[in-house]
């Protein structure tokens, strides 16, 4: 069995301002620093095997720093890989995000983001955002799937690799444990938080989430 401890990066600047950040990317505040450092010491005595990360820098940065506290730190390779990037808001990057979910969920009769997310999945969360986006650019619930079950499938095959340290995105997370978790999910994961999932042959299932301490 594979053991995945999904970290959420530490807080950046379109955090702080409350604005839409999926590939687009800006540096970690003071305060993400240091949650990456107290995640990082949180998670010093899982000996990790290999560590993978979104390539977005702040995902890069956040596992960088985890990496340095960890009882294998000489021995752990960091994998950065597209594949666990955050899903493609398109037109909305950088868009205020009360804006930006004003113009997804206003057409299908919603008020808020919190309304909508209480009384639709994520995956048609997706494909609204897709159909809102004027350029079509946006990742829909199948083009964003198709590109992260690669991701899954690179860890499947990492032979000998028991505990795996895995750095990614808010909405990725939330969307991860919507679907492999049996419990129900309204709210994304905090910054640097630790979201735990168990791999074997015959599935994948998220036992914790959200969490700051093990």
């Amino acid at each position: 069995m594979k053991r995945i401890y999904i970290v959420r990066h530490g807080e950046t600047y379109i955090n702080r301002y409350n604005k839409m950040q999926g590939w687009c990317d800006t540096p970690l505040t003071e305060k993400g620093i240091a949650g990456a450092e107290q995640v990082g010491k949180v998670l010093k005595d899982i000996p990790f095997d290999i560590a993978l990360s979104s390539d977005l820098k702040r995902a890069s940065d956040t596992c960088d720093i985890i990496i340095k506290h960890n009882t294998n730190h000489d021995e752990i390779q960091h994998i950065a890989s597209p594949f666990f990037r955050e899903h493609f808001y398109g037109y909305f990057e950088g868009m205020d995000s009360d804006a930006a979910w004003q113009m997804i969920s206003g057409p299908h009769g919603y008020t808020s983001h919190a309304e909508m997310l209480k009384n639709e999945s994520l995956d048609t969360v997706k494909d609204w955002i897709k159909e809102a986006d004027p350029f079509h650019d946006a990742e829909n619930a199948h083009e964003y799937w198709q590109r992260l079950d690669k991701g899954f499938k690179l860890i499947s095959q990492l032979d000998g690799a028991e505990n795996i340290l895995l750095v990614t995105h808010g909405f990725t997370i939330h969307s991860i444990a919507d679907r492999y978790g049996d419990f129900e999910i309204k709210k994304r994961p905090r910054n640097a938080s630790i979201t735990i999932m168990n791999m074997t042959d015959k599935e994948m299932k998220i036992v914790s989430y959200d969490k700051l301490k093990l």
